[in-house]
């Protein structure tokens, strides 16, 4: 299936990033603002993923795929192999290790875990390879973070439910998986939010993996002890098995909220023009990997990069809905394409403290 987006993005600036101090490591041409420019056709960036088992990481592997391919067309890099563990720390710190033998000269990891990496990240690090942790954290110090304010994710889910609830209902969290850190940052954002609304409360948390099909089950197995549930709080991947299983149960649809994936979309829109259904959708985009490319390709070109750059997350809205589900295949997700230029202005957002670009869908077609 192609998952190159049909349409372009629009970028505008909205929210604000705190840049941390800045890092130049590489002896390459330096750049202060804008894309740097130092020789870097003869490098290799690789791109370590803790996991390929959803529809999301298959996107975010293609994604990373298509825009190295154009990187070597236009002699920006030499290769960019990608490798996948199974989920399995243990398995992807061997990949890591593999890499660093062969010599690669940026590694961009999406970690299986915060904690059980950091040997071989520091042996990485030490071999004077730059480390970029995309989409993830870990907390060897060595490495360029490139991530998303996860607690705003949670922000924009509770006060959404809080607001459309009156701040008074029973609500059912799905988790992502559990011990990753990802996951963890999620849930403490909407659990942080939701201590602002006392009449919210939590009646069960199920972990759905990010993925339909075992969100789906979980729900199932956990609705019949459940009382009424009024909304849902997600972590993307996980809103169409929920609601799937909320129908197989013959319960009403509460408020779920979605996470930018076509099925979920899908449904919304379905079910929006049935009988007004109404919700908002947030999540991390699967062409965050070319966000984690294009840091590593300018750290290794001699730009100045913060120790962390954020990606702005992306949330739609019922007036956005239709023009957002037009770009996505079946499959896909809300995934705007990251540029070389509009990486270079994130990473001047973050270094400068200035605003961060924020992706719109464009209904003119590429």
């Amino acid at each position: 299936m192609n998952t190159r987006p049909i349409h372009k993005m629009l970028w505008r600036f909205a929210g604000c990033v705190v840049g941390l101090a800045m890092v130049a490591t590489h002896p390459a041409q330096a750049a202060d603002g804008g894309i740097a420019g130092g020789p870097t056709a003869s490098y290799s960036i690789a791109f370590s993923n803790s996991y390929a088992g959803s529809d999301f990481r298959k996107v975010m592997v293609r994604n990373w795929q298509e825009i190295a391919v154009q990187a070597q067309k236009n002699g920006l890099i030499r290769e960019a192999p990608v490798v996948s563990a199974n989920n399995s720390a243990s398995e992807q710190a061997a990949h890591i290790q593999d890499l660093i033998v062969k010599g690669v000269n940026a590694i961009v990891i999406l970690a299986a875990s915060d904690t059980a990496l950091n040997g071989v990240i520091r042996d990485a690090c030490n071999a004077g390879i730059v480390v970029v942790v995309m989409a993830s954290l870990v907390t060897e110090s060595c490495v360029y973070t490139v991530d998303y304010n996860w607690s705003a994710m949670g922000r924009v889910e509770i006060d959404y439910i809080a607001e459309r609830l009156k701040g008074n209902g029973t609500l059912l969290e799905i988790r992502g998986i559990a011990g990753d850190a990802t996951d963890k940052n999620i849930s403490d954002g909407i659990r942080k939010a939701a201590g602002d609304y006392p009449g919210l409360r939590f009646a069960k948390t199920v972990y759905g993996n990010w993925t339909a099909s075992v969100a789906r089950k979980e729900v199932a197995l956990a609705l019949p002890s459940l009382p009424g549930i009024d909304a849902v709080a997600t972590q993307g991947g996980d809103g169409y098995g929920a609601a799937m299983a909320f129908k197989a149960a013959g319960r009403p649809l509460p408020i779920i909220v979605m996470g930018n994936r076509q099925d979920e979309l899908a449904l919304w829109k379905q079910e929006r023009d049935a009988n007004g259904y109404e919700t908002v959708s947030v999540s991390a985009s699967p062409s965050v990997s070319q966000v984690g490319f294009w840091v590593a390709q300018q750290i290794l070109a001699g730009k100045q990069v913060p120790k962390f750059v954020e990606v702005p997350l992306v949330r739609i809205d019922g007036k956005d809905l239709d023009a957002w589900l037009a770009t996505m295949p079946v499959g896909g997700a809300a995934n705007p394409f990251y540029s070389q230029a509009s990486v270079a202005a994130m990473i001047d957002a973050a270094i400068n403290n200035t605003a961060v670009p924020t992706p719109l869908p464009e209904i003119t077609k590429q």
